[in-house]
């Protein structure tokens, strides 16, 4: 039992952050603009994020500290993404080539930003956010150590956020009208939608969970950040496609993925695992071969919404 107990909670870790990410690179794609830049996106929340963790840490509790780092990041992210949204909408760029400009700049920046303030291009800090058994909950049969023991505020956090976002989807105007402008602009714009506003609205949303989903990444498993969020973002893209830009199916892509990660990093604490005698490099290319095979099948079935990457032009019909 303790077994699983150490993999659920590891697939935690990975599991959520995917979730968060994947569900804003669904705002942005609903709305109808292809985000591939949520790797950048990540850095750039996670760097902004743990540089003000780094600083401020031993002044301030450590929960409230997160709290506000998450705000750092989503902010920080919101920014990035103006970028895009801008690039994308305005410009009628290339959503691809956008994105991909601010996947190679975000590295770059932080590294140089880092080594400006402190020297070195590593963000150190200190892991006080873990909660070894959140009250109440922690004590409840078999959910209490699988869910919360040995558990962050982030897990909670990444719920909620589903929840708000299924919500949001396909319960609210916003939601249908976010949808409208990703399957038929022009049809969203004839009965009064602003679909230029949509799209921002879209991408600003993508950015800000990007944003918290690259700081809450790192915080669980290091204590250093080095401009890297280790191809998450490109995962988080894997998810949204496996979960065919529905919220209920990327929680289970997230899941998934978040397991094969899991068992790469901490293949050694599983005992049966260990016994196998494998390579460790084969148990850290699991998650990634295990998203060619899920894309090279989900992507058959592929539901995309229709005008995603299609750039509007509000004179043409």
């Amino acid at each position: 039992m303790s077994m699983i107990y150490f993999l659920v909670q590891q697939t935690m870790f990975f599991s959520i952050p995917l979730l968060i990410v994947a569900l804003g690179g669904m705002f942005s794609e609903r709305s109808g603009i292809v985000n591939i830049s949520l790797e950048g996106t990540m850095i750039m929340g996670a760097f902004t994020g743990l540089l003000f963790i780094h600083n401020v840490q031993g002044a301030i509790p450590g929960q409230p500290v997160l709290l506000i780092a998450m705000l750092i990041a989503a902010l920080t992210g919101i920014a990035v993404s103006l970028s895009h949204a801008y690039a994308s909408v305005n410009m009628k760029a290339n959503q691809v080539i956008s994105g991909t400009a601010i996947n190679m700049f975000a590295p770059a920046f932080a590294i140089f930003v880092a080594r400006m303030i402190q020297g070195v291009q590593q963000v150190t800090f200190k892991n006080e956010f873990r909660f070894d058994s959140v009250p109440i909950l922690g004590n409840i049969p078999f959910f209490g150590p699988l869910l919360f023991q040995n558990a962050y505020i982030t897990t909670l956090i990444g719920f909620l956020i589903l929840a708000v976002a299924w919500i949001t989807l396909n319960k609210t105007k916003f939601g249908l009208r976010l949808r409208s402008c990703g399957e038929h602009p022009q049809a969203a714009d004839s009965v009064g939608i602003n679909v230029y506003k949509m799209r921002y609205a879209g991408v600003c949303i993508s950015g800000a969970l990007a944003g918290v989903g690259g700081l809450i990444f790192v915080i669980p498993t290091s204590t250093e950040f080095n401009a890297t969020v280790s191809g998450y973002g490109f995962l988080a893209l894997a998810v949204l496609i496996f979960g065919q830009w529905k919220p209920g199916r990327i929680l289970f892509a997230a899941f998934f993925f978040g397991l094969m990660k899991a068992i790469a990093a901490a293949y050694h604490g599983i005992n049966f695992l260990q016994d196998l005698d494998i390579p460790s490099n084969i148990y850290k290319i699991i998650p990634y071969a295990a998203t060619l095979v899920v894309l090279t099948f989900s992507s058959r079935k592929s539901q995309a919404p229709k005008a995603a990457g299609v750039p509007y032009d509000k004179g043409s019909r």
